[in-house]
Parts: structure tokens; sequence; C-alpha cells
């Protein structure tokens, strides 16, 4: 009995499902039978409108209200408060030290190289950071001086020679190869890198020197930078795949090149940089 009940209810359960599975279905279909009947009577009315466009107006120019750098000499009290300045280049207040001193401008970087010999490398580092924003050539000489300084920290020296490049690169290829022989090969690539953008000959034969570098990532910077110098065209060579024996058998190119053309030789301008399209 308890067999033949549970088989009927199960039976009407079906049965029901199913006339709820077909009422589903066939309101499925009626609606999206209206929603086709629907786009096609608003087929007609659909079209595009081009909407105009106005420009709008230029912002006009504001005041200037920023306060140009110093140029007059310090006065004995603005050099007190310089020197007074220095320790808070290393710590909470390094950027508003650092913006005090670019306020001051040229006349106060003779106090800033004080700086490069100060115990706190942040300091020194803030200083030379600080130098490259008051943009004064004449900080050059101290800049490779730090440089080239063998107890100085690898970070600052690499700073030190990229705001010299920056700021005189005439004088800075003594830099970059007393750099190409020191032992730390985060230096010699900083060498490597930073040739490019000394357009001296006197870099050409330590760049030939450090594409023999044992360091693949070290020679391949100086091969960069030697390409970008010279413009020199050699044999394709597989320098991300190569070894230093490699590497010393395809500088004897740039060596026989170099022979020849040290005396005639004369570096390439740079390559313009190409405008930006500008779309009215």
């Amino acid at each position: 009995m308890h067999s033949t009940g549970s088989g009927r209810s199960g039976s009407r359960g079906s049965s029901m499902v199913i006339r709820h599975g077909r009422g589903w279905a066939i309101a499925i279909s009626l609606l999206m039978s209206g929603i086709g009947q629907a786009a096609e009577h608003a087929q007609p009315f659909l079209h595009s409108v081009q909407i105009p466009y106005n420009r709008p107006p230029l912002p006009e120019a504001g005041p200037n209200t920023t306060v140009p750098p110093n140029t007059e000499p310090l006065s004995p009290e603005e050099v007190k408060r310089a020197e007074a300045l220095l320790p808070l280049l290393s710590g909470n207040q390094e950027f508003w030290a650092m913006g005090q001193f670019v306020h001051l401008g040229a006349p106060v970087t003779p106090i800033l190289v004080k700086a490069l010999t100060m115990p706190d490398p942040r300091l020194r580092y803030n200083a030379i950071e600080t130098m490259k924003m008051i943009k004064d050539p004449s900080v050059a000489p101290a800049l490779v001086k730090s440089a080239i300084e063998p107890l100085e920290m690898p970070r600052v020296r690499e700073h030190a020679l990229r705001t010299a490049v920056r700021l005189n690169p005439a004088v800075t290829p003594q830099a970059i190869e007393a750099m190409a022989k020191d032992s730390h090969d985060s230096i010699r690539k900083a060498a490597a890198f930073e040739a490019r953008h000394v357009r001296e000959n006197a870099v050409i034969p330590v760049l030939i020197g450090l594409i023999q570098d044992e360091e693949m990532y070290v020679a391949i910077t100086a091969f960069d930078s030697l390409m970008r110098l010279t413009r020199h065209n050699t044999e394709m060579h597989d320098w991300q795949m190569s070894t230093q024996k490699d590497r010393k058998e395809w500088a004897k190119e740039w060596i026989r090149w170099w022979e020849v053309s040290e005396d005639t030789f004369e570096i390439p301008p740079p390559p313009r940089r190409r405008r930006r399209l500008q779309f009215p």
C-alpha cells in the first residue's frame, strides 16, 4: 500500500514539474516574440543623430605665484642659516630643508658641498639630489670626487656620477674611467650607462674595455652605450647568451675599428626627439 501511494505521488509531482516547465517555456517564448515585434515597429525610428561639439574655452593664464631662486650672494645671516640646515637633510624635515636650499639658489652650493663629507650617507645622498635640482655646474668636480671615492657607498657614488654627468659632462670622463675598474659590478654598470651621455672620445676605449666584463649585464650596458655614441655597425652577435670568452673575442672588432678611427672620429649629434602630433 505504501509503495503504491508513493508511486502515485511521485508521478503527480513529476507531471506538475513538467507542466510548470512547459509554462515557463511558453512564457519566455511569448516574451521574446513580443520584444522582437517591438523592435520591428521601432526600427524606422532608430537612426543616428549627430550632436554638435563645441570646444570648451581655453583656461586663462593665472598669475605666476612661484618664487624665483635667489641669485644674489648670501648674507652672513643666510650663510649661518644654510649651515644650520645641513643636518636637516636627513630626517623628517629633509624635503623641507631641500626646498630651502633650492630657494637659496646657486650661491648656497659651496655649503652643500660640505655635506659630501658628513658621516650620514642619507644626508650625502640628499645633498647630491639638492645640487641636481639647483643645477649649478660648478659643483661637478666635487661630485666627481665623491663618485671615485672607493670608501663611499655605491648608491651615493652612482648618484654623484649621474648628477655630475647631468650638470657638466665634460669633467666626468676621469670618473667613468676610474669607476669602470671598480670591484663592484654595480659601479661598473653605472659607469657604462652614464658614459652614453658624455659625448667625449675619451669614454669610447673605456666602453670597449667594459664590453669584455665578466658580468654580462655590465657588458651589455657598455655595448648599448657604444652603439648609441658611435653608431658603428659591427657583426651581429648574441650578447644576451654570451660568455666572457665570446665577448673578449667580439671586442677585437671594436679594438681594430678604434685603432683606425681614433684620430678622425667625431661623435655624431644625438638623434632629435620626435614631436608629438597635436590634434586640433
